[in-house]
């Protein structure tokens, strides 16, 4: 059973965040210049040099303000709600957080987590069978990871993309593809940790 950002045991997970700083992703892998923790970022980096001859990453975001992650859950949320307006509070805060993170545990703002997809040798994006960011109505589901419709090469190419960052101790979101992280509470309960290593962090903590 998939466990989703919202459950209670993600949020029971302590933060010992030793104040790491964020780091700009080189241009190598894209142009959004994303910031990220800097042990993500030289896992990143590790994780590219793993790729095949003639397949890169290209990371589309990294670090998001909290602003910006209330933005996205109120506007996720709104489209549920007209669609669906019979839905409960608790059956819309487990529908949202399938595709965006509760403040509190959100990957995106500790800095600990990427979006990101696997670009040929000409910069053009690979199949990985949907779009990034594509939501579960919009994809049928396909959004997930091992979304069984998903076959052939996209199926390939989103294996491809996990042995690389698993090797370097990512973990990924089930419910979105492209979505890794490393050192959140998700992150430190997929893989038994005590703690995670980051909590909120502002965009202004930048390495100099």
């Amino acid at each position: 059973m998939t466990i989703l950002l919202c459950d209670p045991r993600v949020g029971a997970i302590p933060v010992q965040d030793d104040g790491e700083p964020l780091v700009e992703l080189p241009a190598a892998f894209g142009p959004a210049g994303a910031l990220v923790r800097a042990s993500l970022a030289q896992r990143l980096m590790l994780a590219r040099g793993r790729l095949p001859v003639g397949v890169g990453l290209r990371v589309v975001e990294g670090h998001r303000t909290i602003e910006d992650q209330r933005a996205i859950i109120t506007a996720y949320a709104t489209d549920l709600l007209t669609a669906r307006p019979e839905l409960e509070a608790d059956e819309l805060l487990t529908l949202t957080s399938r595709y965006v993170a509760p403040v509190p545990v959100a990957p995106h703002v500790a800095g600990a987590a990427v979006d990101l997809t696997l670009v040929d040798h000409e910069g053009s994006e690979l199949d990985l069978g949907t779009p990034i960011d594509a939501t579960p109505e919009q994809s049928g589901g396909a959004c997930y990871f091992d979304a069984p419709q998903v076959t052939g090469q996209a199926r390939a190419h989103r294996d491809l993309l996990a042995t690389a960052l698993t090797s370097v101790g990512l973990v990924n979101y089930p419910t979105e593809w492209w979505h890794w992280s490393y050192g959140d509470r998700y992150w430190a309960l997929s893989t038994g940790a005590p703690a995670a290593l980051y909590g909120p962090i502002s965009a202004h903590q930048v390495a100099a």
